[in-house]
């Protein structure tokens, strides 16, 4: 049967995943998770204790010292605690983005935080956001969004987040850094980034946020 009024939204990096699942759960009063935060939030985690994601064992034995809370903040985002410290404003830089795909890739790190995002998808009413939220961690979800972006229009859209958050930054390394990703994530051996096979795909190149929010909407309301 269909997992509990699930919501699960798929995509590569800078899609604007992020925003429109927020969006999504404040209009149909579900609740959001984030897990690209979670893995972000690991990546910085490791950076910090000078773990190497290379070392398996390694990541295995810290995980089991890792106390991770996503907290609702007042704009529907989550703040993310890493063992009671806000790590929030750290976790959208081009270096963890990298590390973060890197760190999505280790089973460990997979089984810990796939564990976590079912127990909370277990509730019900939630909106779920990642790569692999339709095929892996909520295969049999009610609906299933897959948004995409050209690379280019990607960049775009992260060098203007990271703009709003007082950054300064290089859009054509950040296009270089998309690239990269999209690369290792999709070619990774476990949690591949790709649409489930009964995914609704969206290209939001030439939409608005509120145009895709109003697409995923109106289908989990037909259905």
């Amino acid at each position: 049967m269909p997992e509990l009024s699930v919501i699960a939204i798929d995509g590569p990096a800078g899609v604007g995943k992020s925003s429109v699942s927020r969006v999504v759960a404040a209009a149909l009063g579900y609740s959001y998770l984030d897990t690209g935060a979670m893995y972000r939030a690991v990546a910085v985690f490791m950076g910090d204790a000078g773990i190497s994601d290379t070392d398996s064992t390694a990541v295995a034995h810290a995980l089991i010292d890792l106390h991770l809370v996503l907290a609702p903040s007042e704009d529907g985002s989550a703040r993310v605690l890493i063992n009671g410290l806000d790590i929030t404003n750290r976790l959208r830089s081009p270096e963890i983005s990298l590390a973060s795909s890197r760190v999505s890739a280790l089973p460990p790190v997979r089984q810990k935080l796939g564990a976590m995002q079912r127990q909370i998808g277990e509730t019900g009413r939630v909106v779920a956001e990642g790569r692999d939220m339709g095929t892996v961690v909520f295969p049999d979800a009610a609906h299933k969004f897959f948004l995409d972006a050209k690379p280019e229009i990607r960049a775009r859209r992260r060098a203007l987040q990271l703009q709003a958050m007082g950054q300064r930054v290089d859009e054509a390394e950040i296009l270089r850094e998309i690239i990269q990703r999209d690369r290792q994530d999709s070619k990774r051996r476990i949690a591949r980034l790709r649409p489930a096979a009964t995914a609704v795909i969206i290209d939001t190149s030439d939409k608005t946020q509120a145009e895709v929010v109003r697409m995923i909407i109106d289908r989990v309301r037909a259905a």
